[in-house]
C-alpha cells in the first residue's frame, strides 16, 4: 500500500515532463517549419525582383502574413498544452479525492466490523458464562444470584442500547420521523447524569440547570439518545477520573443551550470534521481501547439538526471537549 503512491507519483511526474517536452519540440518543428517558409519566400521575391534591399523583405505582406500565422500556431500549441496539463491534473485530483474518500470508507467498514464483534461478543459471552453458572451451580447464594442476574441484565441492557443504535442509525437516513411531545429537557440532562454516575462509578458529574427552562416539544426517544450518547462519551474518554461539567441555560425566548464539558483526551483539529460521520472513531481499531461502534456523534448531530437545531464541538481548557447543543424551543 506505501509503494503504489510512490508509483503513482512517478508515473504523473513522467507524463507531466513528457508533456512538456513534447510542447517544447513542437514548438522547435513550428519554428524551424516558419524559418523555412520564410527563406523560401525570400527567395521567391528576390528571384522575381519584387524587392531591392533586404530590408523591404520584412515590411512585405507576404512576410507579414507568415509571421502572423506563426505566432497564432504558437499561441495554439502552447494553449492546447496548458489545457492538456491543466485536463490531466484535474482528473488526476479527481481520481485522488476520490480513491482517497474509497479508502476512508473501507477503513471506517474495518473498524466498524471490528468494533461491531466486539461489542456483540464481549455481552454475549458474559451472558453465557452466567447462564453455564447458574446451570453448574443449582445452589448458590441469595447475594451471588442477584449479582450475577444484575451483570447478566446489564448486559443484555448493553446489547439491547447497541441494537437500537444500529436501528436508529438505519432509519436516520431514510424513514426517521419525529413524533413531537412536551419535553422537560432538565429533567431528561439530570435523569442521563443520574445514569452515567451509575455506569460509570468514578465519574464527578455537575449539573447545572437554570430556573424556569421551558418546555421543548421534540421526539423524546431521539433527544433521549443524544443527551445519554454526549454524557456517556464524556464519561468514556476521560478515563481514569472523568469529571463531567453540563449546563442547561436558556438561549434567548426561542431556544435552550445545553453544554457539555468533560475533563478527557480531546478531539485533534484535523479529526473535528469526521467523527460526525457514521461508523468513523479517532484512532486505529487496532489499538483502541474504548468501547463503541462510531454511531453515536453521527446519530447526536442527525436528531439535533431533525429537530431545527446545532450542535458545535470545540476544545476545553486546559484538556477535554467542549459540546454545545442549540435546541428550538417549538
Amino acid at each position: 500500500m506505501r509503494k503504489l503512491p510512490l508509483i503513482s507519483y512517478a508515473i504523473i511526474a513522467y507524463m507531466l515532463l513528457a508533456f512538456g517536452w513534447w510542447s517544447i519540440l513542437l514548438l522547435r518543428k513550428n519554428e524551424e517549419a516558419h524559418n523555412a517558409r520564410v527563406d523560401k519566400l525570400a527567395i521567391e521575391l528576390a528571384v522575381q525582383k519584387r524587392i531591392e534591399r533586404a530590408s523591404d523583405f520584412r515590411l512585405t505582406e507576404n512576410y507579414q502574413r507568415l509571421t502572423d500565422q506563426f505566432e497564432r500556431q504558437q499561441r495554439m500549441i502552447l494553449g492546447e498544452a496548458l489545457l492538456l496539463v491543466v485536463s490531466l491534473a484535474g482528473g488526476l485530483y479527481l481520481l485522488f479525492r476520490n480513491l482517497k474518500k474509497e479508502i476512508s470508507a473501507a477503513e471506517q467498514q474495518r473498524n466498524f466490523l471490528l468494533s461491531i464483534t466486539h461489542e456483540l461478543k464481549s455481552p454475549l459471552a458474559g451472558i453465557r458464562l452466567i447462564l453455564e453458572t447458574f446451570q453448574r451451580r443449582r445452589e448458590l447464594k441469595p447475594e451471588i444470584q442477584h449479582k450475577l442476574s444484575t451483570n447478566a441484565l446489564a448486559e443484555t441492557d448493553r446489547l439491547t442500547a447497541l441494537v437500537n443504535d444500529l436501528l436508529l442509525s438505519a432509519k436516520l437516513e431514510n424513514v426517521y420521523q419525529l413524533n413531537r411531545e412536551p419535553i422537560d429537557f432538565g429533567q431528561l440532562v439530570q435523569d442521563a447524569a443520574d445514569r452515567v454516575v451509575m455506569k460509570y462509578r468514578g465519574a464527578n458529574v455537575h449539573v447545572d440547570i437554570e430556573p424556569d427552562i421551558p418546555t421543548i416539544f421534540g421526539d423524546m426517544p431521539g433527544l433521549t439518545s443524544v443527551v445519554v450518547n454526549l454524557l456517556e462519551n464524556a464519561a468514556k474518554y476521560s478515563q481514569p477520573d472523568p469529571v463531567i461539567h453540563t449546563a442547561l441555560a436558556r438561549g434567548g425566548d426561542s431556544e435552550i443551550v445545553w453544554t457539555v464539558q468533560d475533563n478527557g483526551v480531546g478531539i485533534p483539529d484535523r479529526e473535528k470534521r469526521r467523527v460526525w460521520t457514521k461508523f468513523y472513531r479517532v484512532g486505529n481499531e487496532d489499538t483502541r481501547s474504548t468501547k463503541g461502534t462510531g454511531l453515536g456523534l453521527f446519530i447526536v448531530r442527525q436528531i439535533v439538526e431533525k429537530h431545527g437545531g446545532q450542535i458545535e464541538l470545540k476544545d476545553n481548557q486546559p484538556r477535554g471537549t467542549v459540546f454545545r447543543v442549540y435546541l428550538p424551543v417549538k
